[in-house]
C-alpha cells in the first residue's frame, strides 16, 4: 500500500494546527510529540519520527488525527484548512460544537 503521509507533510500537518512540544517528551524516543489543543483542551497527542528522511512514512499520524487517509493528506497538502479541520472534529465528536459565545 502506498504511503499517504511522508514526515515533510506530517511537520506541515503539525506547523499548521500550531501543535506546542509535548510535556511527555522522553530523550531518547524515536519520536517528537507535539500536542494539539483547542480552548485550552488536549485534543490529539501528533507523534514526528526522528531523523531527516523527509520521505519517511507517517500513517500513524491518520489515527492521531482522527480522520480517514485522504483527508489527513489534504490537511497537509492545504486542501483542509485549521478551521474545517476544527469543523470535521466537531462533527465526530471528538471536540465540543462552538456556542457562538467565544
Amino acid at each position: 500500500m502506498a504511503r499517504m503521509l511522508t514526515k515533510e507533510l506530517a511537520d506541515k500537518i503539525v506547523k499548521k494546527l500550531g501543535a506546542k512540544c509535548s510535556p511527555s517528551q522522553r530523550p531518547g524516543s524515536p519520536h517528537e510529540y507535539y500536542d494539539f489543543e483547542y480552548k485550552g483542551v488536549l485534543v490529539a497527542r501528533l507523534s514526528l519520527r526522528r531523523g531527516s528522511n523527509w520521505e519517511k512514512g507517517h500513517d500513524h499520524m491518520i489515527e492521531e488525527l482522527f480522520l480517514g487517509p485522504n483527508k489527513a493528506k489534504q490537511l497537509g497538502q492545504c486542501s483542509i484548512s485549521l478551521e474545517k479541520y476544527i469543523i470535521l472534529l466537531q462533527e465526530a465528536g471528538h471536540i465540543a460544537p462552538d456556542d457562538g459565545n467565544s
